[in-house]
């Protein structure tokens, strides 16, 4: 299993999830996919000093691309969405 710092890609910021951030604090993070909840909540406390209430995981499934008669796929991955304590924040989300 990889390091704590390693289970956490990245935060996906979009439209949809800053929504989330802005009405019920809930943060959203591009996650390897063999990470469990318990690794993702250790990890996000780990690294961002904060307390996690509660973790969600969903699998966003993958795309089919065809550019002209090149037909792809982009690959699938795993989102978690993450719900700190009262008073706590990420500074990623908030910048």
């Amino acid at each position: 299993m990889p390091e704590q710092h390693h289970l956490i890609v990245g935060p996906v910021i979009t439209e949809k999830s800053s929504a989330a951030f802005q009405a019920r604090k809930e943060y959203a993070f591009r996650v390897q996919a063999q990470a469990t909840k318990p690794q993702i909540r250790a990890a996000i406390e780990a690294l961002f000093e904060v307390t996690v209430t509660d973790v969600r995981t969903l699998v966003v499934r993958a795309k089919r691309k065809s550019y002209g008669r090149y037909v792809g796929r982009r690959p699938a991955w795993k989102k978690a969405i993450v719900t700190l304590k009262e008073g706590d924040a990420i500074q990623v989300f908030e910048g």
